[in-house]
């Protein structure tokens, strides 16, 4: 028997092949990718069972499963729903949408706020002079701050070097830029855990896309070994910038 097929059905359709092609790409990201492919091999497995076969004991023990591993997955995959509903709050349509009815002007850094910060590492890049510096957007970096030294500075290029010189006593940390100041120095970011990150890159790179992947931030990282400047945005690596595509990464949203 066929069943009548309208505009409303197509939606839906739509919307859960969008919502499985964000997850893919978010698990994907994480590293979690064979763990959703065998959710959905579950979840295939007690649709049969309790839907097709009508097993009702078998049936009856999925839907216990299922059931209790809703929260489960919750606990599981807590830091990929955070960084989808990150990713969701942080578009650039929503963000306009949000800013008209609070009335809150866009804080990101300007233009002239980024050439400072795209000099000072290519001047680094070319010294091998390792450096990490995170830019911050929606999302406040609070407590990345308070693990280092506040400073509180405006953006200037000198400053920037002076404070990855090698023999500074903050070169090892990241740099947090929040509001159009250099807002501390010396921090410390969770690392990530993604096992498909290449193994020439090192802790500064691990560190980057590990903010990255908790917050909406940009993060550079100037490679001491190599002089390569990369960012990571969005749990996502963007390797070996010049100028011209690392100023166009920043201004991005």
């Amino acid at each position: 028997m066929f069943f009548a097929f309208g505009i409303k059905d197509f939606i839906d359709i739509l919307l859960v092949a969008l919502l499985l092609y964000y997850t893919y790409k978010l698990m994907k990201a994480s590293g979690s990718l064979n763990i959703f492919i065998g959710i959905l091999v579950f979840i295939l497995i007690w649709l049969v069972v309790s839907q097709v076969l009508e097993m009702k004991l078998l049936g009856s023990i999925f839907d216990k499963l299922v059931s209790v591993g809703v929260l489960a997955l919750i606990i599981l995959f807590q830091e990929e729903i955070r960084r989808f509903l990150l990713t969701l709050g942080s578009h650039q349509h929503i963000k306009r949408f949000v800013r008209f009815f609070t009335g809150n002007k866009e804080a990101d850094v300007t233009h002239e706020d980024i050439m400072p910060i795209v000099m000072a590492c290519i001047s680094m890049g070319k010294q091998k002079v390792g450096a990490l510096i995170v830019i911050e957007h929606d999302m406040p970096l609070d407590d990345v701050v308070r693990t280092g030294e506040v400073i509180d500075a405006n953006i200037n290029q000198r400053l920037i070097e002076n404070i990855f010189f090698k023999n500074s006593p903050l070169h090892d940390g990241a740099m947090v830029i929040s509001k159009k100041h250099i807002k501390a120095a010396g921090c410390i970011l969770p690392v990530s855990h993604n096992l498909d990150i290449p193994k020439e890159l090192g802790l500064r790179h691990r560190a980057a896309l590990g903010i990255s992947q908790v917050s909406d931030a940009h993060a550079i990282i100037v490679s001491e070994e190599t002089g390569a400047i990369s960012v990571a945005y969005k749990g996502q690596f963007y390797l070996r910038l010049n100028a011209e595509a690392l100023e166009s990464m920043l201004t991005m949203g």
